[in-house]
């Protein structure tokens, strides 16, 4: 019944319109037809009180063969199919029936005669089925000879009359219910087009591209009359429609700022990373040329001097990533050229291995050479400074597993270990820039945390990703090129 039930507003209620009124007519229905079976049934029985059972005492009078014609009771006027039995001793003794003006026996049965036996003689009508002839309106009262007088009127005329009159209703109240289907259809439709306006008004906002900045909100719906349901609807949604619109505004003027504010940023990265360049160059340069002078210097000032050569060093490394992220943020073109993804992946091994000899670097590699297009020192990079993070970030001991494979679409290298793993909370802004797994430790490592950073401007350059799954003993950073 459930998917029977319409879905819609509108055929809902077109629905429970023409229930409501299919209910009505019903009640309507019943309640005629039963006040007329009663009044038809009253006449019947004023009918037979009338007849004072004259046709019953006929019946006696006539089985009398002695009885003067001017002593039997007078039986012309009586209707058609009119009955009549005279009960003698609880028995039937005569039973006739009008036929064509004229008295004819009727044959009862044994059930007919217990039926006529049991009835009252109350003088009220009862209704009886009799075998042969059918059902009858019956009404019995006692005769002067201590015998009971039974006459009868047939039903079917009743019985005719409220058929035709349940066919007439049933003609009537279909053909209402079918013009109030179809009218109240077409009167819910106009009704609800203000509705439809509404829905259609907000289909179109959930289609706008929210999501993506500045957007040109509809037009204020017409039907905000507060008087009707529809008009209130209206009213909310053009009130919802002016919150959006101005927490767009809002958020478009704050993005902008935002845009404008990582874009000086990002210049002023480029610029001070330019600029420190040469002066960082200058200073290691100096610092070498003094180490590199013969005669007597003290420890200190050999410690000193071997300090800023360590400094000046990491602090280039730090100028050129910072120029790097700058560059690749700026939207500068990458090299174009097919890259033995296997070899480069074989080399930062290599140079992992050679900088962390107290780790076990395992490779898997495919049997064939995998190439991509690319840029082989931006990839180079990339990979190299997740095998910097893997031997930065784990004991000695740790197993790093290097792994290439290549199908038809995606060409993947991931880097797993062993190690403790990166903490739970961390996960979601690894790839973020100065992000440290350790965030109270020395700088002693030479860590920058814009190695995980350059590692996914990189991939993302190349149109890749890069993800981390990590838990206590197993970290796993995936890199995904599209072939």
């Amino acid at each position: 019944m459930r998917r029977l039930a319409p879905r819609t507003l509108r055929g809902q209620l077109t629905a429970g319109l023409v229930i409501l009124l299919a209910v009505a007519c019903l009640a309507v229905g019943v309640t005629t037809a039963l006040a007329l079976r009663g009044f038809l049934m009253g006449r019947l029985d004023e009918q037979l009180t009338a007849s004072g059972g004259r046709f019953a005492a006929s019946l006696e009078h006539e089985a009398t063969p002695d009885a003067d014609a001017d002593d039997r009771p007078d039986t012309r006027g009586q209707s058609e199919a009119t009955f009549g039995a005279r009960l003698l001793a609880g028995a039937v003794t005569q039973a006739a029936v009008v036929d064509d003006a004229t008295d004819r026996p009727v044959q009862l049965t044994t059930g007919d005669r217990r039926a006529l036996a049991d009835l009252p003689a109350d003088g009220r009508g009862h209704t009886v089925r009799l075998s042969t002839l059918g059902p009858y309106r019956l009404i019995a009262v006692q005769g002067d000879d201590h015998d009971i007088l039974i006459t009868g009127l047939p039903l079917h005329p009743v019985e005719d009359t409220l058929h035709r009159l349940e066919a007439v209703e049933a003609a009537v109240f279909g053909a209402a219910l079918a013009a109030t289907g179809i009218a109240g259809a077409l009167w819910v439709r106009i009704s609800l087009r203000p509705l439809q306006r509404v829905t259609a008004q907000a289909a179109g906002v959930a289609r706008l591209p929210l999501a993506s900045g500045e957007v040109a909100m509809p037009q204020p719906l017409p039907d905000t009359d507060p008087r009707t349901e529809v008009g209130q609807v209206g009213a909310a949604l053009n009130h919802m429609l002016g919150h959006i619109e101005d927490a767009l505004t809002r958020r478009q003027a704050s993005e902008e700022r935002l845009r404008a504010s990582e874009e000086r940023l990002r210049h002023f990265a480029a610029d001070a990373s330019h600029e420190l360049r040469t002066p960082v160059a200058n200073i290691r340069g100096h610092a070498e040329l003094a180490l590199r002078r013969h005669g007597p210097v003290s420890a200190e000032v050999h410690h000193a001097l071997e300090r800023i050569d360590a400094e000046s060093q990491r602090m280039t490394r730090l100028v050129d990533d910072l120029l790097l992220l700058a560059r690749l943020d700026a939207g500068r073109p990458l090299e174009r050229e097919t890259v033995d993804l296997t070899r480069l992946v074989l080399n930062a091994t290599e140079d992992a291995r050679a900088a962390g000899p107290e780790h076990r670097w395992l490779l898997d590699l495919p049997e064939d050479p995998v190439t991509v297009t690319g840029d082989a020192h931006r990839l180079q990079q990339a990979i190299g400074n997740l095998l910097a993070n893997a031997r930065t970030h784990t004991p000695p001991g740790t197993d790093v597993t290097i792994s290439l494979t290549a199908d038809t679409t995606n060409t993947c290298v991931t880097v797993s270990d062993d190690g403790p793993g990166i903490p739970e909370d961390l996960q979601p802004e690894v790839f973020g820039r100065f992000v440290r797994a350790d965030r109270a430790r020395s700088r002693s490592t030479g860590s920058t945390g814009l190695g995980l950073a350059i590692v996914h401007a990189v991939i993302t350059a190349h149109g890749g990703t890069v993800d981390v799954t990590s838990s206590p003993g197993h970290t796993t950073f995936r890199l995904l090129l599209r072939n």
